[in-house]
């Protein structure tokens, strides 16, 4: 058995079955993934796919066995060469994060910029979706960390630390109807067609569960993951947005006005989760010590030993959810530079 082989067996999975997006993905022939993958078969007498004529349609169970297995070797023979880079002290890797769009857009630049400054020979990559699917590429090894928002306890297989803590608001046009209305009611919000991020009223969500408790039925006419998108269509009168508040600029949105809700919705934590089997660079931890208030390396290591599987966000001395992180400065502005961040 040869680490190829495992390598070409994880790119076919991750690929949707289709041996010629993993060749491509891999940079090289189709016939000699096909080979590998028959030899690694011969070898183990397993049959690891399902197989109709030359299309794959599915893995065996023996197949998800394996590949589960492949996956975690593959990490570790990832984990090797990056103990093998820190301890010849060779600055050079590659920092792979999934977060929301609102975390990549509003958040994290002024933090990931000063990383940059001080670790240039590592490469940054951003991978966005919502939190569930960020969760799962970090639980699948195609991601490092998670940076996300919402109930952390759904990830109980990653560690997870909380970086800060914000609240919605409702961004309408200056002309609308609410605008003059300082506290809105859910009975004022349900007379109006809502516009807000993709999930956001699933059984899951808060915030779909304070109009269930409330016994209304919300309008909601469009969805977005893009909170810039989301305040597009509130500018032509589509319906009102309830977005995060960090997605709020005093400057760039002059023409809407944004209304609190903390005394309607939740407030929520942003958290960072990775794997409890991932081996952390040096970087790793001055990434996290950048991004987590209070925390420090022995924290870091304390979670990641001592915080048990189902357990919600672990907490410590000195590291809890902030209104606003030291390093996003003035960036919250408006109702977020409050108690609401």
């Amino acid at each position: 058995m040869k680490l190829q082989q495992l390598r070409y067996l994880v790119a076919i999975v991750d690929n949707g079955l289709n041996i010629t997006a993993a060749a491509e993905a891999l940079f090289t022939s189709q016939p000699g993934v096909s080979k590998q993958i028959r030899l690694l078969e011969d070898e183990l007498s397993l049959y690891l796919f399902v197989r109709k004529g030359k299309s794959l349609e599915a893995l065996t169970e023996a197949g998800q066995k394996v590949v589960k297995r492949a996956r975690i070797i593959l990490s570790e023979t990832e984990n090797i060469k990056a103990l093998s880079s820190e301890l010849s002290g060779e600055l050079k890797g590659e920092l792979i994060i999934a977060t929301t769009t609102t975390q990549a857009r509003y958040v994290l630049p002024d933090m990931l910029d000063l990383f940059h400054r001080q670790y240039p020979g590592i490469g940054l990559r951003l991978h966005q979706g919502t939190s569930e699917q960020i969760a799962q590429q970090v639980l699948d090894r195609e991601a490092d960390f998670a940076i996300a928002s919402g109930q952390s306890e759904l990830f109980e297989d990653l560690v997870t630390l909380p970086i800060y803590s914000w609240e919605r608001i409702i961004l309408v046009p200056r002309d609308h109807p609410l605008a003059s209305i300082e506290t809105p009611t859910l009975a004022d919000i349900v007379k109006h067609p809502i516009i807000s991020y993709t999930y956001s009223f699933n059984e899951e969500s808060s915030l779909g569960q304070v109009f269930s408790n409330a016994g209304v039925e919300p309008n909601v006419v469009f969805t977005a993951q893009d909170p810039d998108i989301i305040k597009t269509y509130v500018r032509k009168g589509m319906g009102i947005g309830i977005v995060s508040c960090m997605a709020y600029d005093k400057e760039s949105d002059q023409d809407l006005v944004a209304i609190n809700t903390d005394k309607l919705f939740p407030r929520l934590t942003t958290w960072v989760g990775f794997r409890r089997d991932r081996f952390l660079n040096d970087y790793m931890y001055d990434f996290l010590d950048k991004l987590v208030p209070g925390v420090s390396r022995p924290g870091i290591d304390q979670a990641i030993h001592g915080q048990a599987a189902g357990e919600n966000i672990i907490t410590f001395p000195g590291i809890k959810p902030v209104q606003k992180h030291p390093l996003f400065g003035g960036q919250f502005s408006g109702l977020c530079a409050g108690s609401s961040c």
